[in-house]
């Protein structure tokens, strides 16, 4: 039987490097944010590339989580789904895909507002999804009546493989040494909005540096920063450790 794992992440948190991490592994098929047309279609938000996301995806939400929770692409032992948790607006959430291994992946909120910030004009606290995180975690803790894994980018930039051992180990998979490194270029998995988005992972065979360079934020920018370190921290008490 596959194992399923939902990783909900924010954006430019070290989502798409984790998704080439466990493509790697010869047991893995991996799917790239799987409701974002399914987000864009009922929000309208214009993100770069939004019709041509919602023209090559299913964006029926009942229709995206059947798929999710449906027979794996391939009957792999590891179905890995990258799932953005600021997609989740419309009448699906994480309690609608069962039998799924829910994680959770964070990152400084200064420091993702940073990244995110110079690929559009602008950026709400909505758009970083670290409610929906808090809200998805302390729903599935009472569900498992434990805290489910919640993982630093941080930390696995500064140590990728004690860290992704300790992520394995959590989800009840094999620790897979593959998910250290990876061919450069894109994927058939990836979504069509990659093109935009993915040009460093693009260019990566590997987990980079740790990102500790200084950074700047605009008054407005900071703001929103602020806004959302309180469930970043929420989270982060509960984050694994090597």
């Amino acid at each position: 039987m596959t194992v399923r794992i939902a990783m909900w992440s924010g954006p430019r948190n070290l989502s798409t490097a984790m998704m080439r991490s466990f493509g790697s592994r010869a047991d893995t098929f991996v799917s790239d944010e799987p409701f974002y047309g399914a987000y864009l279609k009922q929000t309208r938000d214009p993100q770069p590339m939004a019709d041509e996301v919602i023209e090559s995806m299913d964006t029926d939400w009942a229709s995206v989580a059947r798929t999710m929770t449906g027979p794996a692409p391939g009957s792999p032992e590891i179905w890995y789904q990258k799932h953005m948790a600021h997609h989740m607006v419309g009448p699906i959430a994480h309690d609608d895909l069962p039998g799924l291994r829910h994680a959770f992946l964070i990152r400084d909120p200064d420091r993702v507002v940073a990244s995110y910030s110079a690929k559009r004009v602008k950026i709400r606290p909505e758009h970083l999804g670290s409610d929906k995180q808090v809200d998805f975690f302390e729903r599935e803790a009472d569900r498992l009546g434990r805290a489910p894994p919640v993982v630093d980018s941080a930390d696995i930039l500064r140590d990728p493989a004690a860290m992704l051992e300790r992520l394995c180990a959590a989800l009840d998979i094999p620790w897979d040494p593959a998910m250290l490194s990876w061919a450069p270029g894109p994927r058939r998995t990836d979504g069509i909005w990659g093109s935009h988005w993915y040009d460093a992972v693009n260019r990566s065979s590997g987990f980079g540096p740790p990102d500790e360079k200084a950074i700047s934020l605009s008054s407005d920018e900071q703001a929103v920063a602020d806004a959302v370190r309180p469930y970043y921290e929420a989270l982060a008490a509960h984050r694994l450790r090597p």
